[in-house]
Order: C-alpha cells, then sequence, then structure tokens
C-alpha cells in the first residue's frame, strides 16, 4: 500500500479520467481505488520529473498514509531538492510537553493544502523535487544524545544538497539542526520567529534546552550575528534588560508591539537588506503568534503576531538565499480543535515557495 501511495504522490494528478467503461450484466465491477488510480496515472505521467500531492480532486482527502501534503515518504534525501522532516522530540520543554506529537498533527492537517499559492505567484512543485523524509529517531530519554542523533541526521541531508523544511518539536532541536548547516554553509542569517529570544544561558543548571539554543549557537559560532533578526519578542520577565544579550550580539530584536495593528512588509524590506545574499535559515516558533491563533503550544504569551504577520515574514524572504528551516513548539494536546497544526502547515507550505529555486510565476 505504501508503494501504490507513492506511485500516485510521485506522479501527481493533472486532468480528468475520460469516459466510464461499461461493465456487462452480471460480471463485477472493478474497485475504483489506489491500485486503479497508480495504473491509470502511470499511462498518463510517467514521464513526470517532480513529485506532486494529489490533488483533492480526484483522491479523497482522507486516503493515504499521513505524509507532510501527502507526497512520498523516503529514506534517503539523495536526488531532492528539499524535504519535509520531523524531529519528535519534546524533552527540552520547560512548561507544557507534546510537541514531539508537533509532526504528526501537522502532516495530519497538511492534507487541505494544494500545490500552489495564487497569492504570490508561486508553483514549488513545478521547480523543487520535495518528499517527506520521515521522522528522526530521537532518544526521548536522553537530550544530549538526541542531539548528536539530529545533528548527524541533517549532516546527511545538507551534504545531499537537499534543503531541509523541519517539524517540531521543541525549540532545542534547531541548535543540533544548524550544527549541521553551519558545516556547509558557514555562518549564517537568522530569521526567527518567537515569543521568547532562546539565548539563556542555562536554567536547572543545564546549558541545554529549549530556551538556550540560540545561545549555544553563538557559543559555537553558527551565526552571522550581524544578520539575525528575532521578532514577535514579548512577554514578562525575571528581568528588565532581558533583551541585552541578543543586542549585545549584534541581534535586530523587533518586540511584538512594534507590531501591533500594521503590516511587517516594510520591516521584512529592511530584513532582506538585512541578509543580503549570504545564506539564512528560517526558524519559526509558533508561539510567535498570538495565542488567540495557536493556543497548542508549550509557552504561550498574550499579544502575539497574527498569522497575517506571519505571511508578512515568511513571503518577505523570498528572494533570501534560504538554506533551511524550522516550525517549532506545536503542541496538539494543547490544539483540541488542529487550528495550531493547521496554521503551522500553511507556513510551512509558505516556506517552501520562498526556497531560492523556486520561480515566480
Amino acid at each position: 500500500m505504501l508503494r501504490l501511495l507513492a506511485s500516485t504522490c510521485a506522479r501527481g494528478l493533472g486532468g480528468g479520467w475520460g469516459s466510464r467503461r461499461l461493465v456487462p450484466r452480471g460480471r463485477a465491477r472493478p474497485v475504483a481505488g489506489l491500485c486503479d488510480l497508480s495504473r491509470r496515472l502511470s499511462r498518463q505521467a510517467s514521464d513526470a520529473p517532480r513529485n506532486q500531492p494529489p490533488s483533492s480532486e480526484f483522491v479523497a482527502r482522507s486516503v493515504g498514509i499521513c505524509s507532510m501534503m501527502r507526497l512520498p515518504v523516503q529514506a534517503s534525501p539523495e536526488g531532492l531538492d528539499a524535504a519535509f522532516v520531523g524531529v519528535p522530540l519534546d524533552i527540552g520543554t520547560s512548561n507544557r510537553p507534546g510537541a514531539r506529537f508537533g509532526p504528526r498533527r501537522i502532516r495530519e492537517e497538511s492534507v487541505l493544502l494544494r500545490t500552489a499559492n495564487p497569492s504570490t505567484g508561486a508553483v514549488p512543485f513545478q521547480f523543487l523535487r520535495v518528499a517527506d523524509l520521515g521522522d528522526v529517531n530521537v532518544n526521548l530519554y536522553n537530550l544530549q544524545d538526541s542531539c548528536r542523533l539530529i545533528r548527524a541526521a541533517y549532516q546527511k541531508i545538507v551534504a545531499a544538497g537537499c534543503v531541509p523544511l523541519t517539524l517540531g518539536g521543541d525549540h532545542t532541536i534547531t541548535y543540533p539542526i544548524l550544527q549541521a548547516i553551519a558545516e556547509k554553509h558557514g555562518p549564517v542569517g537568522l530569521v526567527h520567529v518567537d515569543a521568547h529570544m532562546d539565548t539563556v544561558d542555562k536554567a536547572l543548571g543545564e546549558k541545554l534546552y529549549h530556551g538556550t539554543p540560540f545561545r549555544r549557537c553563538v557559543d559555537e559560532g553558527l551565526l552571522d550575528c550581524k544578520r539575525v533578526v528575532q521578532i514577535g519578542i514579548r512577554g514578562s520577565s525575571t528581568t528588565l534588560d532581558t533583551y541585552r544579550y541578543s543586542r549585545s550580539q549584534g541581534f535586530r530584536v523587533v518586540l511584538a508591539e512594534d507590531c501591533w495593528l500594521k503590516s511587517l512588509v516594510p520591516l521584512m524590506g529592511e530584513v532582506r537588506q538585512q541578509m543580503g545574499s549570504r545564506p539564512i535559515y528560517i526558524s519559526f516558533d509558533i508561539d510567535g503568534l498570538d495565542p488567540a491563533y495557536a493556543p497548542g503550544t508549550g509557552t504561550p504569551e498574550i499579544a502575539g503576531l497574527t498569522p497575517s504577520q506571519a505571511l508578512e515574514i515568511i513571503r518577505g524572504c523570498q528572494g533570501l538565499n534560504v538554506v533551511g528551516c524550522d516550525l517549532v513548539e506545536v503542541s496538539p494536546p494543547y490544539d483540541p480543535s488542529g487550528n495550531t497544526a493547521l496554521v503551522a502547515a500553511n507556513l510551512l507550505f509558505e516556506m517552501l515557495c520562498v526556497l531560492p529555486k523556486v520561480t515566480v510565476v
């Protein structure tokens, strides 16, 4: 069954099926399912060079395995331009757990996504070979070992020339991912959307958890600090100079209140100039959004960004040299409606649409 769905997704679904063949009386009519669909597609589009998510015009959304956008699932990044990757880890959380279930829930909600982005003119599957690489096999009993496993998995993905789009997982995972990214590209710029700066040095004596990833990245020289912007920062704090560390490193910190009731298109024009042509990474913590839109997260903060502002931020990265992306901190146990995961799935699609090889039509 997995092979049949992969075949279906890989070929895409373009036109109609033609006239229905009459079945003589007394003879059983063939069952119209994935088998029949696969045979028809093999005749119509056997030479299709890129994977295409199946259209709901021809395959019901409830049909098939649970992959991102119902894309083929494959074990290797070889031959791919980009890939969705799940990292189901949440043992680095400081408040509400559950982000380990984020990748699965985001994939479930991604069934509603289509292949084109009329708002931006992007049709990513015409330009990119994309698949779902499944999940990194993390160690839920050892955070350090999980980071080692994540780093090793992403080293292989990046070495293959594949751009990873990650479904988290708590924000700890960005640290080992950036270790792998920087190993190939050198220190990268960062567009970081979040309610929190995640630059704490340690908590409870530990230097590794979801509040420390960018502090560790600075320590290891993984970031080009003059090309780092943090957007949506807000919430109470233990001190009044909570932004001091980030700004002392050269980060641009954009507070949530500076974004209220306004378009972020002008801001992103400035960000594009700041980032230039060198590699950048996008890290989007879903708690950057107001919990009215994204309640399913571990550390929600009131008065956050709106989904439309999130779109402006990601679409504002069009034309930048994006070498990787992640969407983290979706916690399904606190998301009974699925809306948080639905927003996350849409934002990951928007990230796919701004990758460098995608030409806006």
